[in-house]
């Protein structure tokens, strides 16, 4: 069934094709990247060059960066835009100067002001628009990148996330997460009365759009990691079901027919299949979904226990998912066919929600003990487990493609009818530091961060 009209998933269609942003030498379709030759002697080729330091030493003392404007209106918007997000990090320190797009730095001046690097860039054009960028690495006196982006006025946001992605990169040695979406549940309306609609934004909170109409209850969006599709749970016409979205076209379909409740999905890594939860009498049971051929595979046998919460690891080779067969809600691995399930949560309290880091490290997860919630991760033996925030509600935790930081859900206490409740969303370090709301149009809970340039 669909909860929108077919012309209204056209139009979405046409809102949504961000896909179709970018050429083959950025990510895909109508983004031209083209490589700037350096200035400086002796300055490495674009694109090559050494790092500039390590994530872990920047934590110590954020990059001291120049950004100058990259031009008037449109220049100012994606300059400022590239600031924001690096400075998002904690691991650099924008600061201010004037570094001419068309010729080498004065390094002796930029390394007075204390920059450790610096961008030079400019945004030309109207009916299509030119964004040239050069990164500097101020203590050597070399050009480390630079790119000229050419694509529509309409994409001037998105090429300003990709450059930011590219000083990530360039100068942390690892890829950045500008150029990225976060699915969520936009909240309106009364506490106990609460309207649920599926939603997308930028990572930043911007261009947030609604996928649904809000007629029926919907939670738990999931991204798939090969293509753009959202896995989610819908209460349409009563009956709870995991439904796949289409974000190319905007249509949904369900996702199997099960005798009881379906829930909690996620998909695996190569994007083929999506495991989930389904009730069974007073319990449940964790089922593989097969796209292709919609066969389902019964995984767990609970004999009345709740098996939920199931997340593949990163190589598909494991499951971590949330089950109370010990007593009390605990984290258990099994293989990624069944079997073997093994015990990794220890703490004083109730754990829930893990989902696999996409770097295979970690698993994050939530705790509610002594009155409250707490979002922490571990590693996958269940050793080294660390709180990272703690709050009255802390819950849904997603990693961002890097696995350098989590979103989550913080939720406030309620008062008489409701008054005083909050529900947002906001972004953490996997180290515990440098915690940050994401402004969002509505009420937000359940974020499901999308894979690079998804």
């Amino acid at each position: 069934m669909t909860f929108i009209s077919d012309s209204e998933a056209d139009a979405l269609s046409a809102l949504l094709s961000r896909r179709s942003v970018l050429g083959a030498t950025a990510a895909a379709g109508g983004l031209l990247a083209t490589p700037l030759s350096a200035f400086a002697q002796g300055a490495a080729a674009s694109g090559g060059g050494e790092a500039e330091i390590t994530v872990d030493q920047a934590r110590q003392a954020p990059i001291p960066i120049v950004i100058p404007s990259f031009g008037a209106g449109m220049g100012e918007q994606i300059s400022g835009v590239i600031s924001s997000d690096l400075e998002s990090t904690g691991l650099f320190k924008v600061m201010s100067g004037d570094v001419p797009p068309g010729s080498t730095p004065d390094f002796s001046a930029l390394k007075a002001q204390g920059a450790r690097a610096a961008v030079a860039g400019r945004a030309v054009g109207s009916g299509s628009v030119r964004v040239e960028m050069r990164l500097w690495n101020v203590v050597a006196g070399e050009q480390l990148q630079g790119t000229a982006y050419t694509a529509s006025p309409s994409n001037w946001r998105r090429i300003a996330h990709i450059i930011a992605d590219v000083i990530y990169e360039r100068m942390l040695g690892e890829k950045g997460y500008f150029d990225t979406r976060i699915a969520y549940i936009a909240r309106t309306g009364p506490r106990r009365h609460q309207i649920t609609r599926l939603a997308l934004m930028d990572q930043d909170g911007f261009n947030s759009r609604m996928l649904t109409g809000g007629q029926w209850l919907t939670l738990t969006p999931r991204f798939n990691p090969a293509r753009d599709q959202v896995a989610f749970m819908s209460y349409a016409n009563n009956r709870p079901r995991v439904y796949l979205f289409d974000l190319g076209s905007g249509r949904q379909q369900m996702l199997g027919e099960f005798d009881g409740i379906s829930f909690a999905p996620r998909f695996s890594p190569d994007g083929s299949r999506v495991v989930l939860s389904a009730t069974r009498g007073g319990g449940s049971d964790i089922f593989v979904v097969d796209l292709g051929s919609r066969s389902k595979h019964q995984i767990t046998s609970s004999g009345g226990a709740i098996d939920t919460s199931p997340c593949f690891s990163p190589d598909g080779s494991q499951i971590v998912f949330n089950s109370d067969r010990g007593g009390s809600p605990q984290l258990y691995i099994m293989g990624a066919s069944g079997g073997g399930a093994r015990r990794i949560s220890y703490g004083s309290g109730q754990y829930g929600s893990p989902v696999w880091s996409p770097r295979g490290d970690l698993i994050a997860f939530t705790r509610i003990g002594h009155g409250g919630f707490s979002l922490g991760v571990m590693n996958p033996d269940g050793t080294g487990e660390r709180i990272l925030t703690q709050g009255f509600t802390v819950e849904s935790p997603t990693f961002c493609p890097n696995g350098r930081v989590l979103a989550f859900c913080r939720q406030s206490a309620s008062g008489a009818g409701g008054a005083g409740f909050a529900s947002g969303i906001g972004t953490i370090d996997i180290t515990g530091f440098n915690e940050r709301p994401i402004r969002t149009v509505t009420g937000a809970s359940d974020p499901a961060w999308s894979p690079l340039n998804g």
